[in-house]
């Protein structure tokens, strides 16, 4: 029995940060979102800097892809009017990110 590695997802295309960010800066969320993501680059920047990899922004773009997509459902989900005031932090039940 020998073990593969696992498949690596593909990294985003080079542009993608760009096309996200204005993506971003588009949406009615940009006061918040882009402010955000620009502390996730910056951190993201800083840890490729010292691991000399990609993979940080990678993951960066990746997250935030999947932000936007979800972003529609979220909507549609505190438009039915549910009382989200006692909601538990994602981090809290995480812990930090890396």
């Amino acid at each position: 029995m020998s073990a593969q590695p696992e498949e690596a997802p593909a990294p985003p295309a080079p542009a993608a940060a760009a096309r996200l960010l204005a993506r971003l800066r588009d949406d009615r969320r940009a006061d918040t979102w882009v402010p955000a993501f620009d502390r996730d680059w910056a951190k993201a920047l800083e840890d490729s800097r010292h691991t000399y990899s990609l993979t940080p922004l990678h993951d960066v773009v990746r997250t935030w892809q999947l932000r936007v997509a979800a972003a529609p459902a979220v909507d549609a989900y505190m438009d039915t009017g549910r009382d989200e005031s006692a909601f538990v932090d994602l981090d809290d039940v995480l812990g930090t990110r890396r």
